[in-house]
Formats: structure tokens, sequence, C-alpha cells
């Protein structure tokens, strides 16, 4: 028996176009065309995520469907906002606005296209939105106006060609979405995070993910269960930030409460490899939490931790311990992925393993004047992770990180050039992630060598901002401090660093802030030992050895300081005059004629 007419269902429909895209094809088409593939893989990420799916793309236009229209609007919210932070970052002629219309109504299905009037009134209300904005007819807006914490703002009856009834339009708030896009906030799971641009194997590796089940109450008390909650929320809220790792919801691990299950089947469910899990203990006044990371592929437990507290204020007590397992597991989980790298040893490595190898050598590698193969050599890990995934933010980031090595060790032959590039890797990681710590810290080291100290601390502020518990934030913060003259804030930056990563392999550069800091607040002997710690780990840099030197003028230590002077002296036979010391030193740093008049003191006769 024939089927009696088309199939027809009730869908969520999106239409998008960027604004003026034929006046920039006139003027150049490569660079729209460019634009556009990155805009569009913007928009189409946030589509998919949302459970959405493109069935119609001509030119600069995408239309797509969704089974419910609050994914629908969760997902036009959410890629006009990361457009409009793209658009803030890039020159205004690669910058690109969308309009947006959306519908709910009727449409015909045949094959993969939809049509009918909820198609074609969606493309309407495309061209009444604004540039940047969103259009949605007041069927769509019956339907999510309740479900959402978002602004509507009603633009009237509008005639529509072809369309037989004028329909109700509202303008949506987009300033007021924030709050939306927290609540409906999405993981990056692993297939849609570092993937190649070609195939590499066929077992390519991708960035791991972790997953935090909530907290098992060991206790009686139901009380005690929103506590347990609580730890497990803060946990993955806390890891979220670091960005480094996929992090699965809430709302999928919760799904586990209260059951006994097998961890490596969990994983898989969820898609992770990396499991946090641990329990809370309340027995009067005082609180036992322990919590645990498992590497479920391998069946290993990396660390265990327990945590005795008084409960005085318990949501101190929440925080701390939060941020405090947060702090260890994404360390922890990058350190084990490189050496279980090193234990496999593939010939083909994907973009993920290329980027794990640059941080290898990054850090391992010793810190030598004028020459540095480990630096090389994770420069080229991290252009290699580059041109497997152009959208690897991080490894952006770390070229720009790695040209600070370049002009701090006198590597670099061209320091404009180096500089240049800095900031560009450091705009293009920003641009990929504009919330991610390294992608901001590349942005203010290259401002930072460019003596323009407050954008430097702009951005270092701000990196401390997205992630509090990443030391390298505040070390730059510190840095950019003490440089800008405000040596008591650069202290404490640095020393939160420090309490942050006790181990850090950059300990080092760590010890050379607190030197800073210390000297500009005139203590000597403090800054002394901060500067012997840095040549303790790495005795042959330059730069440190001229600090010392200046430290032990002004501490007027005689032959210790002239001792000193005459070593560093002989790495730096060009220094005749005191602009000499200012050229290879940061450009107006408040620092610089104290380190001079200690150098003097030392022994030192600038010509004049």
């Amino acid at each position: 028996m024939s089927e009696s007419g088309p199939r027809r269902k009730l869908a969520a429909i999106l239409a998008a176009d960027v604004t003026g895209f034929s006046k920039m094809m006139g003027e150049n088409e490569d660079r729209a065309l460019h634009n556009l593939k990155i805009c569009r893989a913007i928009t189409d990420e946030s589509i998919k995520i949302h459970h959405g799916r493109v069935f119609g793309s001509a030119g600069d236009s995408v239309i797509a469907d969704f089974a419910s229209p609050v994914d629908a609007i969760v997902a036009a919210v959410e890629f006009q906002k990361n457009l409009l932070d793209r658009n803030n970052e890039v020159a205004p002629e690669d910058q690109m606005r969308f309009r947006v219309g959306l519908n709910l109504g009727d449409v015909i299905v045949e094959g993969e296209n939809l049509y009918g009037d909820g198609v074609n009134v969606a493309a309407r209300l495309e061209t009444l939105a604004e540039p940047g904005g969103i259009c949605v007819s007041g069927k769509f807006h019956d339907e999510v106006r309740r479900k959402l914490n978002l602004g509507f703002v009603s633009s009237g009856l509008q005639e529509m060609k072809n369309i037989e009834e004028p329909v109700h339009t509202y303008m949506v708030e987009i300033a007021s979405s924030s709050k939306v896009l927290e609540t409906f906030a999405v993981p990056v799971l692993e297939e849609s995070t570092t993937k190649a641009s070609h195939a590499l194997s066929s077992n390519e590796v991708k960035v791991p993910a972790i997953a935090v089940l909530p907290f098992t109450n060991m206790g009686g008390d139901p009380e005690q269960e929103y506590f347990a909650d609580g730890i497990s929320e803060d946990i993955i809220t806390n890891l979220s930030l670091w960005r480094t790792f996929p992090v699965i919801s809430r709302n999928s691990s919760f799904t586990y409460r209260g059951q006994s299950h097998n961890l490596k089947q969990v994983a898989h469910e969820l898609g992770a490899r990396y499991i946090v899990e641990g329990s809370v203990r309340k027995g009067g006044n005082r609180v036992r939490i322990t919590a645990q990371l498992i590497d479920t592929d391998e069946d290993h437990h990396l660390w265990s931790e327990r945590w005795d507290r008084t409960l005085e204020d318990i949501f101190d007590v929440q925080d701390e311990v939060s941020e405090a397992i947060a702090r260890r597991v994404a360390p922890s989980v990058t350190g084990h992925e490189q050496k279980r790298l090193t234990r496999k040893r593939p010939e083909n490595l994907s973009a993920w393993e290329e980027y794990l190898q640059g941080l290898r050598c990054y850090y391992e590698r010793p810190r030598t004047d004028y020459d540095d193969p480990g630096l090389t050599q994770a420069r080229l890990h991290f252009e290699n992770a580059i041109e497997l995934d152009k959208t690897l933010s991080d490894a952006h980031a770390y070229l720009a990180i790695c040209g600070a090595s370049h002009l701090v060790q006198r590597i670099s032959k061209d320091s404009e050039k180096t500089l240049n590039d800095m900031l560009l890797h450091g705009r293009k990681a920003e641009a990929l992630n504009p919330e991610n710590p390294l992608s901001l810290l590349g942005i203010s080291i290259a401002h930072f060598f460019r003596g323009i100290h407050p954008i430097a601390l702009d951005h270092a502020q701000r990196a401390v901002k997205f992630n509090p518990s990443f030391a390298m934030s505040h070390f730059w913060l510190g840095l950019a401090e003490v440089h800008s003259g405000e040596y008591h804030q650069g202290e404490n930056s640095i020393l939160k660093a420090f309490e942050l990563s006790p181990a850090d392999p950059d300990m080092m550069h760590f010890h050379g802030v607190l030197y800073f800091a210390c000297l500009g607040q005139g203590k000597y002997e403090d800054a002394l030992e901060a500067i012997d710690k840095a040549l303790l780990r790495h005795p042959d840099v330059g730069h440190h050895l001229g600090f010392r030197a200046a430290v032990l003028g002004h501490l007027e230590r005689g032959s210790d300081a002239k001792s000193a002077l005459d070593r560093y002296l002989t790495l730096r036979p060009n220094l005749k005059v005191r602009e000499d010391y200012r050229s290879i030193f940061v450009p107006n740093s408040a620092l610089a004629d104290p380190i001079i008049e200690g150098l003097i003191k030392a022994g030192w006769e600038p010509e004049e």
C-alpha cells in the first residue's frame, strides 16, 4: 500500500548567514573564505554539541534542525557569543557577524532535507535579525520563554513574503545569555577534541577525558549527602578551569550516584579514561574526605589522598578540598600521559602526542645561553601538533611562551621578529580559546618583553581569573608586577605560585621573580637567597649571574661581589655603558636602575 502523502514532523529550525558577505568576497575572496571556514567551525560545533543537524548550506548560509527548541536557541546563543569573542580578537577585516532566525513549525521530510513554511519562516526571521543577533517567531518564543533565563524584546507582527499570515517576532537579548550558557554547558568530549587534520594511524590518540563520580556519603546523616555532592560538583568546576582535558559534565557523572559500579565500564560509558572518586565521612565536628585518581585503561591508581578537617566553616572546607584535588589531578594526568607516551614510542604521533612531547622537551631541557637544543626540539613538536590540528590552542600558546626563552637565553637573532611571532601565536591561541590561561599568558609575555607592562598586567590578571589554581599564571602576574614597580604585590603573586606548584619544573624562574620582589623592597639577603636557589638548579644562566652580582654589590660583599661580576662580564663582554644593560634587560622596567646600581657597587665601571 503506497503512502498517502509526504512524511511530516515538528522541528525547531535555525537559519543563519553572514552580514555583508558578498562585499567581503568582492574585496578579498581568499580572506573571506578563510574566515568563513573558521566561523563555520564555530557555528557547526555548537549545533552538533546541542543535538542539531545541519541540512542545508549554500555560500555563507547555514540551516539546521533540532528536535528541541531549547537546544536550538542555546546553540545559537553559544555560537553568537563565541563569534563575538573571536571578533574582539581579530583585525576588523577578519570579523564576521551572523544573523540568526529561529522558528518552530511543521516541516516536510524528504530524504536528508526539510521543506515547508517551518523552514521558510526561519529564513525570513534571519533577515530581520541584527548583525550578531537572533530573531525568533512567536511560536518559538512561547515554547522557550519559561524554560530559560533569557531576555526577549517583542518586535511586533511582521509581514513575510509567501507566508499567509503575519508572524509575531521577538529579538533575543544576547547580553542576558551568560547564565543560560552556564546552565547548558556541554563538555567537549573526545570526538571533538584534538582531531588530526589527516589520518595518522588506525589507533589515533585523542585527548583523554576525566570524569568525577559523586563522592560517597559514608555517614548516616542525610544532610551530609549535600556536602558530598557539593565536593564533587566543585571538583568538576575547578577541573574545567584547567581546559587541558575534557571534563565530563555533572549531569552525566551523577547518573552513577549511589550505585556500585565497575570503573572500567563507567569510563567506557562516559567516554573517559581517568576517574576521580572518593568518600566523605562526618563525625561530630570533623569531616574526613578521601579521593583517588585512576587510569581505567591500565587499571592503575595514580594517587590517593585524605583530608581531615573541622567543620567550623563547612564551605571553606569544601572549597579547599575541591581546589586541592583539581590542582593535583591536572598535572598528575599530564605527567602520566607523558610517561605512557615514552613507553609507547609510536612511529607516528597524533597532535596530542606531539604536544605532550613538546611539553617534555620544554620542561626537562637544560637552560643555557645562546644555544638550547631542547628548546628547538620543543618548538618542533608544537609546530607539528599545529600542523596536525590547527585548533590546538595550547600548542600556539606554548610557541609564544617559547619565544620568551629565545629572548632571555640570547638565542634569538632578531628580537623584533621573535616578539611579532610570539604575539601572533598568542593571539591565535586566544582566538581559538579566549578563556585559556595559556593563550592569555602568550599575549602577556609578548607585551612584557616590549615593555608594555599595563597590557601585560591586564592579560596576566585575566589568566589568573580564568584559572586561579594555575601556578604559571601567578608567576607571570608576579613578573609583570615587579617590573612595574609593584614589588609587594609581585611577592604575593610568586609566593602563591610556590604554594600551587612546590615542585614546578620552572622553579628556577619562580626564584628569579622572588629575587626581583625582594631586591625592589631592599630585602637584599632574601634576594640573594632566592637567586642562589635559582642558580643551584641551572648554574650557567647568564642573566641570573648578573642578578647575583648586583645583589652582592648592594650587600657590599667586596671580593664575592667582584668575583660574581667578573664571571658575569665574561658572558656579557659588550656591556660597556648603562644603556647596554638597559638594551638587554626588560624595557621600561622599574628594576633596571637598582640592578645597574648593584653592578656598579660590585665593581662595574660603565663608560660615560
